[in-house]
């Protein structure tokens, strides 16, 4: 009895795992065609996401083009060390931290604002005129974005400038003022991406039932009563989710626009990780360096990922995992 029993024991186990791995195919092979189309998307994050991975491994060697990665001396965490010792790691961690911190806090709110006020829109060719214009600076490449910057704020011929004169008021060297260049750099990222940001939660908003709108009405409700008491509170699963994302990403700056926008006279309060990495591992060519840093850049960037992620599953509820 003993054996037969230690027999369906063992063979219960084996015959569920066989039965999950049917279940598994049977879907496989209902989604095929969803599967396939996915094949694409999971080559890109194969090949040019996790494959450059393999290459971190130069933020611990004395890499050198000539010798390869493999042959090249271990050296384990002197560029870590190197970096954290620099008088430069302490002004790249502010000026980072700052340019992340000030695009949360002030570029975060304006797409759920744009968002909900064009869904109050009610003249429509008034909203897709918004709409549109709202979108059109996602289509343009960061060079052209700043280009229009720099056009705008030229001392001499730029309309910003322009404006200040007719008013009375002197002109100002907006670019080589230390003092302005965290607030070029916020506000213009706003506005190259309010508008693709707000399609995210105007999405959300159409998803919500048109009846609970109707018994507010019904109930004497306003629209700012609508406005506090449905939409927001509907689409805030979404609002957490994409906070939790840009949290992640507060300390990924891009080097483009601020290699575009900066100038040595900004360097005190413009240089961050990101060009620091370009200038250090490619235009100097010290891969190594360069990579440590970098490495370090994307630690601090998930950790701030994983803790952003456990704080809004415990005072929201959800998060993206």
């Amino acid at each position: 009895m003993s054996s037969a029993g230690t027999e369906t024991k063992l063979a219960t186990p084996r015959g569920g795992l066989g039965r999950r791995m049917a279940s598994a195919f049977q879907h496989m092979k209902r989604d095929r065609q969803l599967l396939i189309l996915f094949i694409p998307c999971l080559l890109f994050y194969v090949i040019f996401r996790y494959g450059p991975l393999y290459g971190l491994i130069i933020a611990f060697k004395d890499y050198s083009v000539f010798t390869g990665i493999m042959e090249s001396d271990w050296v384990g965490l002197k560029h870590f060390e190197k970096f954290f010792s620099s008088p430069d790691f302490w002004l790249l961690f502010k000026n980072t931290l700052l340019l992340g911190v000030y695009n949360l806090i002030f570029g975060f709110p304006f797409p759920i604002i744009l968002a909900i006020l064009l869904n109050e829109v009610r003249v429509k060719w008034f909203k897709k005129s918004v709409q549109t214009l709202s979108y059109l600076p996602s289509f343009l490449s960061v060079v052209i974005i700043s280009s229009m910057i720099i056009d705008f704020l030229s001392p001499n011929q730029g309309i910003i400038n322009q404006l200040i004169a007719a008013l009375g008021f002197e002109k100002t060297y907006f670019l080589i003022e230390p003092s302005w260049f965290r607030t070029i750099y916020v506000s213009s990222d706003i506005w190259a991406t309010v508008g693709y940001e707000a399609i995210i939660y105007m999405a959300a908003i159409a998803g919500i039932s048109p009846s609970l709108y109707e018994a507010a009405k019904v109930d004497g409700a306003k629209r700012r009563h609508m406005i506090f008491r449905i939409t927001i509170p509907a689409i805030l699963p979404t609002i957490i989710i994409m906070f939790v994302l840009k949290t992640g990403s507060m300390l990924r700056i891009g080097y483009e626009k601020v290699l575009l926008l900066y100038n040595p006279m900004t360097y005190e309060v413009a240089d961050v990780f990101s060009t620091y990495v370009y200038r250090k591992g490619l235009l100097e060519s010290n891969y190594s360096y360069g990579a440590a840093v970098g490495l370090f850049e994307a630690v601090v960037a998930m950790i701030l990922l994983l803790s952003s992620n456990y704080f809004s599953k415990r005072l929201g509820g959800s998060g993206l995992w």
